[in-house]
């Protein structure tokens, strides 16, 4: 099972849900921006609606603390780890796989984060014993097909047109595809 805590830090029901969800649920995977991940592993935290909060944004500058409470937040609860953002961290607590595929305007777009949740959990399903490394492929192609579709786009296309190309390029995406295009490194 996949835990996608939209929301979690903006209100208090979002927040308090997620939290007894986390209590009461064994998850594979946690997916959510550093917002919502901070908040479930404070019990509190400042998300901005279903957006992150502009402090707390994973950045070159930062990568290395994020990793670091990434990989604190896995060990402790015992799942798999994903934050997404401009770089993305999938983490089991041990490994953290460093992802830099996607696009800004990918965060424009209303569902990208639920669609990524979706594909998490049918490629954890398909690989059971590797949660960490499925989990990390889902990341990745979903950023390398928010970058196929962005090059489709043009000047007459607007958001909508974008959240359809990119589940166009999902449906093609091919796994030679997926093998050249993803962008990463394990820590």
């Amino acid at each position: 099972m996949v835990l996608d805590p939209v929301g979690a830090g903006a209100s208090t029901l979002r927040t308090d849900t997620a939290l007894r969800l986390l209590n009461e649920v064994k998850f594979a995977v946690i997916r959510g921006n550093i917002s919502e991940i901070k908040t479930l592993a404070l019990g509190s935290g400042t998300t901005k609606g279903v957006d992150a909060d502009v402090a707390d944004k994973v950045t070159e500058e930062n990568l290395d603390g994020a990793v670091a409470f990434a990989k604190d937040f896995a060990r402790r609860i015992g799942a798999v780890v994903a934050v997404t953002g401009a770089i993305d961290i999938v983490t089991d607590g041990e490994r953290a796989f460093c992802i830099r595929n996607g696009r800004p305007e990918m965060a424009s777009i209303t569902g990208t984060g639920c669609q990524l949740s979706a594909l998490t959990a049918a490629f954890v399903t398909a690989n059971p014993d590797q949660p960490l490394e499925a989990a990390a492929t889902a990341v990745c192609a979903m950023g390398l097909c928010g970058e196929t579709a962005h090059r489709r786009m043009t000047e007459l296309d607007g958001n909508s047109s974008y959240r359809n190309y990119i589940i166009d390029a999902m449906y093609r995406l091919t796994p030679a595809e997926l093998e050249k295009g993803a962008k990463y490194e394990v820590r």
